[in-house]
Formats: structure tokens, C-alpha cells, sequence
């Protein structure tokens, strides 16, 4: 909260916000690289990046890109996404969460159990994906290894991006969901009823937090 704006909490700095949308615009165009060279039937979506050679090219070094601004990201929310006790509680009334029982759910501070399972899988599957297109990228490594480990990398590198694909539907989906949550990450701030309802216990803490200054 703010003298300013007192009906506000600050979320995300802009620093943060900045960077999760660095990380997402670069993730769309790994996405729509990867689905034009995985299947034949989505091979046109290549002009989009200036036919099949470029989206080649290009594919590796934007994931590499997206990993080093992912980076940042990941180290300054780490700590703040490890599970406790009360996540595990959260998890197993799960139905009540998707009924929009609020009150029958333990306080959730910063993120709740759902938002710090969808991190760790992010962070788990981006690790496989660089390390299995490092493995896959013919022009500066795959030469190193076998045909068959090639091909089981590539596999490996699809199956895990499909599975980072459903996650980031499934984050994009719980932002829509729950109301307030993209204005969070637009400008910053959420109000103090949004954080009251959905985030109780980092309410607390952040209101003492600013009545103790």
C-alpha cells in the first residue's frame, strides 16, 4: 500500500512484469516455431519467421534467449514458491478451490499450491528442454553425439514442450479465471479485497508490513 493509492498493494514491481513479458512473448515464438517444425500440418506457420531455414535458425537461439530471462525471474520468485504445510491442505481440497470455496481453503500467501506446482514445473521442464535441444542442435552439437541419442533427444524435447504448452494454457487460463489477476501483472498492483479473498495470509503480511513503517 501506498499514501497514494491505499486501496492498492503493489504485486509486481515493474522490473518483474518486464521480465515475465520478455519471457512470454519469447515463449509464444518458441512455441510457434517448435508446432512448424514438429508436424508437416503446421509447417505454413514457418512464414511467420521467414520460411523453413530461418525458423530453424532461429528456434534454438530464441530458446536460449528465453532461458536467460527466465533466469532472473525464476531466482527472484524461487524461495517464495517453496510448498508448506498449508499448500498440501490447499491441494487436497482441491474441489472446493474449483467451486470457489474461499473460505473453506487455508490463507494462501503470496502464491497458493497450484501457482507454485505450475513454477517447478516450468523451471523442470525449461531445464529439459535446454539441455535436450542443446543435444538436438545439429549445427554446433549433435555432431558430438549418436543418431539414436539424437533421436531420443527429440523425442524427449517434444513430449516435454508439449507438457510445458499445457501448463502455460493452464497459467494463462487460472489468470483469465481469477479476476484481477492479468491487471497484477499489466500494472503492478491488485486491490486490497482481490488480495484479501484470494491471498489472505501475504495480505496480512504486507498490511503489517506497511502499519509497522
Amino acid at each position: 500500500m501506498s499514501a497514494r493509492h491505499p486501496d492498492r498493494i503493489e504485486r509486481y514491481s515493474s522490473a518483474t512484469r518486464l521480465n515475465h513479458w520478455i519471457v512470454a512473448i519469447s515463449f509464444v515464438l518458441l512455441a510457434l516455431s517448435g508446432l512448424a517444425l514438429f508436424h508437416p500440418a503446421l509447417f505454413w506457420m514457418t512464414s511467420l519467421f521467414g520460411g523453413g531455414p530461418w525458423t530453424r535458425i532461429l528456434h534454438p537461439f530464441i530458446g536460449c534467449f528465453m532461458i536467460i530471462a527466465f533466469a532472473p525471474l525464476a531466482m527472484n520468485l524461487w524461495r517464495q514458491n517453496y510448498l508448506e504445510r498449508r499448500d498440501w491442505v490447499w491441494l487436497r481440497k482441491i474441489g472446493d478451490v474449483v467451486e470457489n470455496r474461499e473460505g473453506a481453503l487455508p490463507e494462501v500467501g503470496r502464491y497458493n499450491a497450484g501457482q507454485k506446482l505450475l513454477f517447478f514445473t516450468i523451471v523442470v521442464c525449461l531445464g529439459v528442454l535446454l539441455l535436450s535441444g542443446l543435444l538436438i542442435w545439429r549445427q554446433y552439437f549433435s555432431g558430438y553425439f549418436s543418431v539414436d541419442l539424437v533421436r531420443i533427444g527429440a523425442l524427449l524435447h517434444a513430449f516435454v514442450a508439449f507438457v510445458l504448452i499445457c501448463a502455460i494454457i493452464v497459467h494463462i487460463y487460472a489468470a483469465i479465471w481469477v479476476k484481477g489477476s492479468i491487471r497484477a501483472m499489466t500494472r503492478g498492483w491488485v486491490s486490497l479485497g482481490w488480495a484479501w479473498k484470494h491471498h489472505r495470509a501475504w495480505f496480512r503480511e504486507v498490511t503489517k508490513d506497511t502499519q509497522q513503517r
